[in-house]
């Protein structure tokens, strides 16, 4: 969600700014912009509604005037997409501009301060409140400099942000702050980068400076990078890290969308998330963050699963994953809900918080509250020192590697990886898994990656010619049972996302109390339908449907004959354990979606209105 990119040094600055704004367009925006500061040390602003490329169209003409810059790609919240709600915004002076992720809530008490002092205001955006309250501390005391009047301001604003700020009267500087939005600095040689991820200067530097909640900086090239609290002013030192992000895997490596690429990496994606952990030879699951902790997992009262979007979808396999081999009791929850219901939470309680960015609002708005009660808690998160990641008790990464495309697909299956290792491992530790039972899983879970490629190999093309007949389809239900029901759940959410075709998942046994209606020639069903687990019953649904005719496309075992015969399509899948079994089937279902979004036209890694990495509530 939004997208901040600046630089300083001694690089053009247009060129640095927009294709680093083309590295966040994966983030889900709907404007874009950039300011420069030319040889004169005036701010030269292009801003428009739409796409990077029209920011290009309108802004060529300052390539090569600037070494220092910001762009922003906007994710509209306050006021409409358009080229006056773009940012960046200016000051009424004109002398300060910013870009802003987030949101301010108290904008508007603010905005009627201003006012009444004789500020006015071109957009309908809280950014723009936040720009002028900077120039009015600098008006109400002019010894007062540039970076003291940014730190008053965000002490007079509540919300969540991640801003950079430049002033004309203080060349070569950039101003950053962060609460609750992520930013990441990049340390060069005589040249410093701004974003909020490291993607946009990963070919330029491997250091990098991730911004603390609550933390500012002001970097310059005279003055290096200095950073300190916003609500005292305390110094920091900062932290160097090295990047392990490559230009490679940002690229899309000769597939057409990210989302394709990402589909098919999904073999290696599990298997990285394995590595290391997973060693079958010797018996073993080796995970320090399960291990060290272990008698709190053990002597639980119950876990509970935070998140939202796909990895709460992965969060509903994990309770059926760690209720079956663990026993211990398992809620899960919809972070933006679990933060609002005044939940009953104990030092007794594990919390455990997925999300693939480790940086959704949410689910770090649920963390809080669950820290503060007591709780244990516990990340699964794909990002390395993301905002989860910092504020956990302990935590594993899936090590999905980045993913681009807004549809998550890699990173839901990685995620269920870690939280099937994590349930086998206690579920041995507690007594609940025999020996033979632990060996025979976790030996089926080390060919999950092979049964994956499987999968890709034998039902690539299959699917892209089933989805040519359901291009004008206006609605799909998604049916599973068991384990395969929140697999049913995920399918429906990535046609939804990219195709804009309305889907709805639900458990097959719920169909006749109320989805049957629905039920026509003109219905297209996709069963999730393997030998194990409930076959008989899923076989009593399909007849129910065909007697309905209903189009039926079915995601079954190799060599299934009963459902088979009655699906109108079908696609096969190897046979596997039937806790595993959602990670094999959602791979064809993720397929299906994305052929389906192409062959309509669909904008498949930047669906429409949506976010990477939800940052704002």
């Amino acid at each position: 969600m939004c997208g901040i990119v600046g630089y300083t040094g001694f690089q053009d600055a247009y060129d640095i700014v927009i294709n680093g704004l083309r590295r966040l367009e994966y983030r889900g925006y709907d404007s874009a912009g950039i300011v420069l500061e030319d040889k004169n040390n005036k701010l030269e602003v292009e801003k428009t509604k739409g796409k990077v490329e029209d920011l290009v169209n309108i802004a060529s003409h300052l390539k090569g005037t600037a070494t220092i810059g910001m762009g922003h790609t906007r994710w509209a919240t306050h006021g409409v997409p358009s080229d006056r709600n773009s940012h960046p915004h200016l000051s009424n002076n004109s002398k300060i501009a910013i870009i802003h992720n987030g949101i301010i809530e108290n904008y508007d008490t603010i905005k009627k301060m201003l006012t009444e002092k004789g500020f006015t205001f071109k957009s309908e955006t809280d950014t723009e409140v936040l720009v002028n309250l900077i120039q009015y501390f600098m008006d109400l005391n002019v010894e007062m400099d540039f970076p003291t009047a940014v730190r008053y301001a965000l002490n007079e604003v509540y919300g969540a942000y991640a801003i950079t700020v430049m002033h004309e009267d203080y060349p070569g500087v950039l101003v950053v702050g962060r609460l609750g939005s992520p930013l990441a600095i990049g340390i060069g040689d005589k040249e410093y980068f701004i974003a909020s991820d490291a993607s946009p200067f990963v070919e330029f530097t491997k250091e990098a400076i991730y911004l603390e909640e609550g933390h500012m900086a002001t970097i310059s090239l005279e003055n290096g990078v200095d950073i300190r609290t916003i609500n005292d002013n305390l110094k920091i030192e900062p932290e160097i890290q090295k990047l392990k992000l490559n230009l490679e895997q940002i690229e899309k490596g000769g597939y057409e969308h990210f989302m394709l690429k990402e589909i098919f990496e999904q073999p290696k994606s599990v298997q990285d998330t394995m590595r290391g952990r997973l060693l079958v030879d010797e018996g073993v699951i080796k995970m320090a963050g399960i291990w060290d902790h272990v008698e709190k997992f053990k002597n639980a009262n119950r876990i509970i699963i935070i998140a939202c979007g796909t990895s709460w979808h992965a969060g509903l396999i994990g309770e059926y994953l760690i209720e079956e081999y663990a026993r211990i009791p398992v809620e899960v929850e919809y972070a933006s809900e679990f933060r609002y219901r005044n939940p009953i939470i104990t030092d007794k309680d594990v919390v455990i918080a997925i999300s693939q960015s480790g940086e959704t609002a949410d689910t770090m708005a649920a963390l809080k509250l669950a820290k503060e009660r007591g709780a244990f808690i516990y990340g699964i998160c794909n990002v390395v020192d993301s905002s989860i990641a910092r504020i956990t008790d302990a935590g594993s990464y899936t090590h999905a590697g980045p993913e681009i495309g807004v549809a998550s697909t890699k990173a839901f299956t990685a995620q269920l990886t870690i939280l099937s290792l994590i349930a086998l491992k206690l579920g041995k530790h507690n007594g609940n898994l025999g020996n033979a039972e632990f060996m025979s899983l976790i030996a089926e879970l080390d060919a999950i990656p092979k049964k994956i490629e499987d999968v890709l190999n034998a039902t690539h093309e299959l699917t892209q010619s089933i989805a040519k007949d359901f291009v004008d389809a206006t609605n799909f239900l998604y049916l599973g049972r068991g384990y395969n029901y929140p697999a049913a759940l995920e399918g429906a959410l990535k046609l939804k996302e990219i195709s804009y075709i309305h889907a709805e998942g639900y458990p097959a046994a719920e169909m006749k109390h109320g989805p049957i209606a629905l039920i026509d020639e003109n219905m297209p069903i996709v069963i999730i339908a393997p030998k194990k687990g409930h076959y008989d019953k899923i076989v009593s649904n399909v007849q129910e449907i065909k007697a309905r005719k209903g189009k039926i496309i079915a995601v079954v075992n190799r060599g299934d004959t009963q459902v088979s015969e009655m699906a109108d399509y079908v696609i096969e899948i190897p046979e596997t354990s039937e806790c595993f079994s959602p990670i094999v089937a959602s791979v064809p279902l993720q397929l299906l979606a994305y052929y389906i979004a192409v062959y309509r036209g669909a904008n498949v890694d930047q669906p429409r209105n949506l976010a990477k990495s939800v940052t704002v509530e």
